[in-house]
């Protein structure tokens, strides 16, 4: 995923088409040939030119536990939350080594949490059943001896086992097959879950189903009726937090790959359903009726944005690993983000590098 690194926006107020489809067909496939007008496009060239998300490196960590603001002031019940998405860790480049210090680095920010992004591993997608064990043993083993806060875990498409069957010489009978790999990676009984932590409630979701022999991004049925149950549930007064591995909006998504020239920009500019939920809108206006949620965590594409539709932030966190162990991602380096949510539903966001150096 090769993309140009957008700048953050903080708000892009981008639009969100009106009409919602309804039906299980018209919420998966929405967003695929989704048509993006000149006038959108040429207000988030705008937004680009505006102020850089905060990238920064600490050598000393700011307490936790009614955390400093942005204000410098301490706000009791504050929590801190340090998300560290698209770990990919492998046997190759030194990864485990980065997997360690990346969450050193983290705990050194006295976080209250961790949430891992998804793709904690780097593959079982397509991998035999050696390589997964071996990726297996190596997350979980690390994991164990580094951190030593409360973690949750999202499931990304790189921890789901032997999709790919012809690659991964999977039969899809095996015991573990599929998310059920992910489910014992992660320690979970199932992939997409809640849990509350001081006055914030947490909603993991699953965002990978499958398409032939590769995946796409969307809540199944059975999934999107119980995050509406789950957010019927959640008091009003409780603010909610929402984490997915692909992002649910991100302008990352349309400026995925080559620059698209003025003729064709407004005309027939697709999002890729493996790049953002396919039921973005849905469940954007889902959120919006809610009226709690108040921050969307993603990963996924390995690159910065802040966008703020509605009162509500969707950001997506880089990755732990950069272009997967190899150095930086279009100017987004190695890094995870940390979020200081405080009781009231407002938050601030950066996102810290660890000082990873690329072995090449």
């Amino acid at each position: 995923m090769e993309q140009p690194s957008p700048a953050a926006l903080e708000p892009t107020h981008a639009p969100i088409p009106s009409a919602v489809p309804t039906g299980t067909a018209g919420r998966r496939d929405f967003l695929r040939n989704a048509i993006i007008g000149a006038s959108v496009l040429s207000s988030m060239r705008a937004a680009f030119a505006g102020h850089a998300l905060p990238i920064v490196q600490s050598t000393t960590p700011a307490p936790s536990g009614g955390a400093v603001a942005a204000s410098g002031s301490t706000v009791p019940g504050t929590i801190r939350l340090a998300h560290l998405t698209d770990i990919h860790v492998q046997p190759e480049l030194g990864a485990e080594v980065g997997m360690a210090s990346a969450f050193n680095h983290a705990q050194s920010m006295k976080p209250d949490l961790i949430i891992t992004g998804g793709d904690a591993v780097m593959d079982v997608f397509e991998a035999k059943r050696a390589r997964a064990e071996q990726l297996r043993a190596i997350f979980q083993g690390t994991l164990k001896r580094e951190c030593g806060v409360p973690v949750h875990h999202v499931t990304g498409n790189h921890d789901i086992l032997g999709w790919n069957r012809k690659k991964s010489e999977s039969t899809g009978t095996e015991a573990d097959w599929g998310k059920r790999f992910a489910c014992d990676l992660f320690g979970v009984a199932r992939n997409y879950y809640t849990f509350d932590h001081g006055p914030w409630r947490f909603i993991c979701l699953d965002s990978v189903q499958p398409k032939d022999d590769r995946y796409t991004a969307y809540l199944d049925d059975a999934q999107y009726e119980w995050l509406q149950q789950t957010l019927a549930a959640t008091p009003k007064s409780m603010p909610i937090a929402v984490v997915s591995h692909i992002p649910i909006l991100s302008l990352t998504a349309l400026t995925y790959g080559a620059p698209r020239s003025r003729e064709h920009v407004g005309t027939d500019t697709v999002i890729y359903h493996g790049e953002m939920h396919t039921d973005a809108t849905l469940l954007h206006d889902l959120f919006k009726q809610a009226g709690n949620v108040k921050v969307c965590l993603s990963g996924h594409v390995h690159l910065l944005d802040h966008c703020m539709i509605d009162g509500i932030s969707y950001i997506c966190d880089g990755a732990v690993c950069g272009s997967w162990w190899k150095g930086s991602v279009e100017g987004i380096p190695e890094g995870y983000g940390v979020l200081d949510l405080r009781p009231d539903g407002t938050f601030t966001h950066r996102y810290e590098r660890y000082g990873w150096q690329a072995r090449k």
